[in-house]
């Protein structure tokens, strides 16, 4: 008897669905086919003592698999569960009517249990989408998907729970939506507080617009200034992300096999923070048949911090051009291309110099040539991507006696919640969030300058040497600034803030 189960496949963060067919003729054997790689090959093994584990025979037939579409690799163990299906009612050893109604994933231990398996947010997504009556997964990897969507997700811990599911006996102890759900989530990570920094009044300036305003950030300064505390702190006063983030951010987790097991949407903005010898796959994403997210996706609608920037193998630095220009990342191979989302703030961090004191009088041993040779390891183009530069300096040891301690992130983060409302209704029908991404054209429409600010802002063109591109950062810096204060236009004080932010526009700042 032919039987059809579905299951489903990833590709980038979409879902899409995989036939399971299997079909009993006379003759031997157990044929797997359908553009199967090794692992799901190997599965045949696991399905099999899981069967008989549970006390179900394997029929002395031949016994057909087929996975659909057949031009399409299929990859992982995900496919375990749906193969066990399709035998127990091909074979007729169950009546189990709803086969065909569910889609269903997991991947089976020798003793009939069922594991955790990546994707499972995009497959939910899926099951909705093409009317299916609910959505089996394994209960660890079904937890990613409280709250989310209509449609019934089932949290199965061993193959006979997904046999009386699809049997159309009692389930409802199973399903997802009768567990608790995590709406808030109390943070895992050390954040410091902005309150704990000393010193540093300017980049704790420039890091709250940068934050109110979504711009990507290089921070300078020697040895123990702070650079990677502050970087840290900054994740602080992001703004909560808002549903349709928090979905797409979980679906990037949920298929890079790192989703919320505690239950719920991941609600708290990534901070990703890679060693600067990190491979290209790592950051951008890779692999052979499953193409796995990087980095720069993983940080997805948050931070993404690279320390030692300039100390990067430039293969790195330059593979962060394309996604910060486009917000997306396009990894091809020979047989297959995907596409992940990578829209972040990206934050770098970099020593003046290669002994890192430069500005520390005499502590500097580095040459003119030196330092410029150090720094013009960033590529223009890639500098030209980041919007705001802060220099840091050794914190006073007055202050440091004193212990002087700033404002607290929770009331920067009012500021830049504030300003963040003040572009998302800007920005309702242009397609984007925040005054970081706009194109020149919304930048001629957005960015509205007093008197005074026009004519100061020609005088700065002169008088810095500025290009376009550097103009229309200033712009924007400027946009965001004048957005914390609550004002529709542009002011000289505003663009004067702005400027000061682009010391690195200035061809003589390390003679």
């Amino acid at each position: 008897m032919l039987t059809n189960v579905y299951g489903t496949r990833c590709i980038g963060i979409r879902a899409i669905p995989v036939t399971v067919e299997v079909d009993m003729t006379s003759g031997i054997g157990i044929h797997l086919v359908g553009l199967a790689d090794t692992a799901v090959k190997e599965s045949l093994l696991r399905t099999i003592s899981a069967l008989q584990f549970m006390k179900y025979r394997i029929p002395g037939k031949k016994i057909v698999i087929n996975l659909a579409p057949a031009d399409i690799k299929k990859k992982g163990s995900g496919y375990d569960v749906p193969i066990a299906i399709g035998i127990i009612a091909a074979s007729g050893q169950e009546m189990m009517p709803d086969a065909g109604k569910y889609l269903m994933m997991g991947e089976l231990g020798l003793d009939g249990s069922v594991r955790k398996v990546p994707g499972a947010l995009p497959a939910v997504e899926l099951a909705a989408e093409m009317g299916f009556k609910g959505c089996i997964l394994p209960e660890e990897s079904a937890m990613e998907a409280i709250g989310y969507g209509d449609i019934n997700v089932y949290g199965v811990s061993s193959l006979g729970d997904v046999i009386r599911i699809v049997s159309g006996q009692e389930s409802s102890r199973l399903l997802i939506r009768n567990r608790p759900r995590v709406t808030c989530r109390k943070s895992l990570r050390d954040i410091p507080d902005f309150a704990e920094i000393i010193g540093q009044e300017g980049a704790r300036r420039g890091l709250e617009i940068a934050a109110a305003g979504g711009h990507n950030v290089i921070m300078i300064g020697p040895p123990g200034s702070g650079k990677s505390t502050m970087a840290r702190a900054l994740a602080g006063i992001l703004p909560a992300m808002d549903l349709q983030e928090a979905i797409q951010t979980s679906k990037i987790y949920s298929v890079a096999g790192k989703g919320n097991s505690e239950g719920g949407l991941i609600w708290e903005r990534p901070f990703r923070a890679p060693h600067h010898s990190t491979s290209l796959p790592a950051l951008i994403g890779g692999g052979t048949e499953y193409i796995m997210p990087g980095e720069i996706s993983l940080a997805h609608n948050g931070v993404l911090f690279l320390d030692e920037f300039p100390e990067a193998p430039k293969k790195i630095t330059e593979a962060l051009r394309s996604p910060l220009e486009d917000r997306k990342v396009t990894i091809s191979r020979l047989r297959s291309k995907v596409e992940y989302p990578a829209s972040f703030m990206l934050v770098a961090a970099a020593n003046p110099c290669p002994c890192g004191y430069y500005g520390e009088g005499d502590r500097c041993t580095c040459s003119p040539a030196r330092r410029m040779a150090y720094l013009s390891r960033l590529s223009g183009p890639l500098m030209d991507r980041i919007d705001i530069h802060l220099w840091l300096h050794p914190v006073d040891t007055k202050k440091l006696v004193e212990r002087e301690y700033g404002e607290p992130s929770a009331k920067i983060a009012e500021r830049v919640a504030a300003a963040r409302q003040i572009q998302k209704e800007r920005f309702a029908s242009d397609g984007i969030f925040c005054n970081a991404e706009m194109h020149m054209k919304l930048t001629g429409r957005h960015c509205n300058l007093d008197s005074g600010g026009k004519a100061f802002l020609e005088r700065l063109i002169g008088n810095m040497g500025l290009s376009a591109r550097a103009c229309s950062k200033i712009l924007k810096i400027s946009r965001t600034i004048a957005d914390l204060d609550s004002s529709p236009y542009i002011s000289i004080s505003h663009l004067s803030e702005a400027a000061s932010f682009r010391f690195l526009d200035k061809k003589d700042m390390m003679q």
